[in-house]
């Protein structure tokens, strides 16, 4: 059993900052294998799309939509990760999914709402 648990969301105004974090937890023979960690979203109506992933070694990859205001990091416990959002606008409104890919298979938790509203 894993366990993917996502937190830090919440109501920003435009061109405020916000930060996610995400926890993994559980059984260490499949989170040993993790892949990638990273960070999705989904707004009503539309398909769950890349906002930025990171490797066992720490490389990264963002979404172009996102490039240049989201970082995302690891802490010493490489099971945990963050995303700092910076200039937040009304489009990043959206749930936000933490994802850990392990052993060719992914979890998922079950989502932080960031909403970006004047």
């Amino acid at each position: 059993q894993v366990q993917v648990v996502e937190s830090g969301g919440g109501l920003v105004q435009p061109g405020g900052s916000l930060r996610l974090s995400c926890v993994v937890s559980g059984n260490i023979f499949v989170i040993r294998y993790m892949e990638t960690m990273g960070w999705y979203r989904q707004s009503p109506g539309n398909e769950r799309e890349l906002v930025a992933t990171i490797t066992k070694d720490s490389a990264t990859n963002y979404g172009n939509s996102v490039k240049g205001r989201f970082t995302i990091s690891r802490d010493g416990d490489k099971y945990t990760i963050y995303l700092q959002m910076n200039d937040l606008k009304p489009e990043d409104t959206a749930v936000y999914y933490c994802d850990l890919r392990a052993g060719s298979r992914d979890y998922w938790g079950r989502g932080t709402q960031v909403t970006v509203s004047s």
